[in-house]
């Protein structure tokens, strides 16, 4: 089941993402620095993050939000899943209701950064099995032979109903 993230679910999804073997401890300090703005002020600007569940316990997540700089473009900042957990398809679910949603937000663009050191290589698979291609690669940009490779799907506008095409004739 996904659902909106709790306060309450921070130290899971923490330890989920660290369990996942790719993230540094930094990434993981940030990551609960994320949760805890998200839950302090983020949501309410727009930000997102859903929580799959399972047994009643958080087994996985997707955190994404607008691109304050572009227009109806939308960051996916964070999905995992517990390894125990993988090739179950939790991960293109979370990634389905995440696309789900910005597209009902009117989005035309999801971006998508991660890294290409080897270890990410699943990850970069995963991203484009779902359609997403790769934008840019940037060297070195996380530090020195650790580069960030730019992933992004268009999403086609959703069509707006006609003016009157509802009304009695």
């Amino acid at each position: 089941m996904i659902r909106s993230t709790e306060p309450t679910d921070t130290p899971a999804l923490v330890e989920v993402a660290r369990d996942t073997g790719v993230f540094r401890p930094t990434e993981l300090v940030a990551l609960r620095e994320v949760l805890d703005d998200y839950h302090a002020r983020e949501r309410v600007n727009g930000h997102l993050a859903v929580t799959c569940e399972h047994d009643g316990r958080p087994v996985g997540f997707a955190y994404y939000a607008p691109s304050a700089m572009s227009e109806r473009g939308w960051y996916l900042w964070w999905i995992a899943v517990e390894p125990a957990r993988r090739g179950e398809g939790l991960g293109s679910e979370l990634l389905r209701h995440a696309e789900d949603e910005v597209r009902d937000a009117g989005a035309r663009l999801m971006i998508i950064e991660t890294s290409g050191q080897p270890r990410y290589e699943p990850t970069r698979r995963f991203y484009l099995a779902h359609g997403y291609q790769v934008a840019a690669v940037i060297k070195d940009f996380y530090a020195d032979g650790d580069d960030q490779v730019v992933f992004i799907r268009r999403f086609q506008p959703r069509a707006d109903p006609i003016p009157g095409a509802d009304a009695p004739a």
